[in-house]
């Protein structure tokens, strides 16, 4: 399917786009192959190949919760730039 300058001029045009001569060539020609790959995929019979969600067989890649030693209090505001009461202290985001 070839695309006219006006079909590409109405797209930038919905896509807020500002393109120059060479631009709307350039893009003429690309968005017209992109149509035709389009076209040819259109062709092929796919009566029996039933729906799918996905390509890839669904599996879960999530690992099993363990527990483990919690770190200690010290250990975690030792490299805290600031702490107070136990806590990080950190700069008010909001008055």
């Amino acid at each position: 399917m070839q695309l006219s300058r006006e079909e590409v001029r109405h797209i930038a045009q919905l896509a807020r786009l500002s393109l120059t001569d060479e631009e709307e060539a350039l893009y003429q020609e690309q968005l017209s192959a992109i149509l035709e790959h389009f076209e040819q995929l259109q062709a092929l019979n796919t009566k029996d190949i039933p729906p799918t969600a996905t390509a890839l067989p669904v599996r879960n890649v999530m690992r099993e919760d363990e527990v483990e030693q919690a770190h200690e209090r010290e250990d975690l505001l030792a490299n805290a730039p600031d702490e107070e009461d136990g806590c990080f202290k950190v700069p008010a985001v909001l008055d």
